[in-house]
């Protein structure tokens, strides 16, 4: 049998922690681990058992025993270590990206290296209850689709200190943490993507999110056809026609997990998605055993994973579903298809920044009240790992002139004039 790729892990995470067991029991042999810091690095690989451990970047992508790389760390930094990692020759599986633009550039750097893997880690879509739905959907088990409905009931996924999770614009939140492998997965089932917050083909999608519900975590995914309907709750799969009296089971998955796993990371990470973390790499030692390199791959057996361009669909949904929370309307889904100017950007956001705050404090003004002081302005650009850095601050609104900022857009002037309380300048 031929050599299995040594695999590089980023990230110190309960993901990481799960994720390092169940390689070596496919028989991958994990080079390398990085950490954030020296220290949190140190302190998995003395645990795993890892000889090589860094909080260097191209430590690990250089590592000349490395050829696939798995990223499990906050979304801000997915992108920068992926794309990179294509740029110098290395397979790669990840989780999801911060952002669209983000998203868009891992596309781009997949799109100039076919040959190699990349990959985004829905692991739902490895798990055999979804892969019999999807075949059954196609064989017209449930006849022509109509309704989707998903259901996620989860406690708190805040942890005690604040952290990436906690930030929208980090790529937080249950919304574009959960919510993205959800949207994901539907389309995976039915072939059908979101346009307007409506599916193709007059599909209807109705997505539940609940992270305050404690107790047992709840996962359940139904569609609805004109013959009859597929549910999978948990990771077993049921149907029902519309003949029948009841539904039955379909598929069991009676997988155990457990063995072989740290007790920290099984207990921070649900069953379900624990089960589909070992399809997936089951599915991905299938993929590259039997290759003549260990750079090579088969297809075949990873033909259900989702691509980076799933990735940026994932995304794109989840930004029209915030434009539609904003705007209170229906939001078209709308895909990149070209790298979007980092200053219009700069300027929808701006556009976005809620306005009414000076207008609130200046309400006396139009009664014969006092006009008010302006609020002091903030002003933040963002550092490479994506967190909002303060880089200059005036007094109060208007006092920063246009010659002193950065020559990004006219709005941002104008918002100075209005006395807005805070604006974010974000690369």
């Amino acid at each position: 049998m031929k050599m299995l790729p040594g695999v590089g892990v980023f990230g110190t995470g309960s993901s990481a922690r799960v994720l390092v067991p169940l390689l070596r029991a496919e028989g991958f042999t994990v080079e390398a681990l990085w950490g954030k810091t020296e220290e949190e690095a140190k302190q998995l690989a003395e645990e795993m058992n890892i000889t090589f451990y860094t909080s260097r970047t191209d430590d690990v992508l250089l590592h000349q025993d490395v050829d696939l790389v798995c990223i499990n760390i906050p979304p801000p930094l997915t992108r920068q270590i992926s794309v990179k990692a294509l740029g110098i020759g290395k397979n790669v599986v990840c989780e999801k990206a911060a952002t669209s633009v983000d998203a868009f550039r891992m596309v781009t750097a997949s799109r100039y290296y076919p040959q190699l893997m990349s990959l985004v880690g829905n692991v739902l879509r490895f798990l055999p209850a979804f892969v019999r739905m999807k075949q059954l959907i196609a064989e017209h088990y449930v006849g022509a689709v109509m309704i989707c409905d998903a259901r996620v009931y989860s406690g708190s996924l805040l942890s005690p200190n604040y952290g990436w999770i906690c930030d929208e614009l980090m790529g937080g939140g249950g919304l574009h943490t959960m919510g993205t492998y959800i949207v994901d997965l539907l389309t995976h089932l039915t072939g059908q993507k979101a346009e307007k917050m409506l599916m193709g083909g007059g599909v209807c999608s109705t997505v539940t999110l609940n992270f305050n519900m404690p107790g047992a975590f709840v996962h359940e995914v139904m569609v609805v056809g004109s013959a009859g309907r597929l549910v999978a709750r948990g990771a077993d799969l049921y149907g029902q026609k519309n003949s029948a009296t009841q539904e039955e089971l379909l598929l069991r998955d009676s997988l155990a997990v457990g063995t072989g796993l740290p007790e920290q990371g099984p207990q921070d990470v649900p069953l379900l998605y624990l089960k589909g973390m070992v399809y997936m790499v089951q599915a991905l030692r299938q993929s590259f055993q039997g290759q003549g390199d260990r750079r090579t791959w088969d297809h075949t057996p990873v033909s259900m994973a989702a691509s980076f361009e799933d990735g940026l669909y994932m995304q794109s949904v989840v930004d029209a579903i915030k434009r539609s929370s904003r705007s209170g309307e229906w939001e078209a889904v709308e895909v990149l298809t070209e790298e979007p100017d980092a200053n219009q950007n700069l300027c929808e956001a701006l556009q976005r920044n809620n306005l009414s705050t000076w207008a609130e404090l200046n309400s006396g003004e139009s009664e014969g009240g006092p006009r008010r002081t302006p609020p002091p302005v903030l002003i933040y650009s963002s550092d490479w790992w994506g967190g909002a850095v303060p880089i200059a601050m005036a007094e109060r609104a208007g006092t920063l002139h246009r010659a002193e900022l950065p020559p990004v857009c006219e709005q941002f002037q104008q918002r100075l004039d209005l006395g807005a309380s805070s604006a974010y300048l974000r690369s």
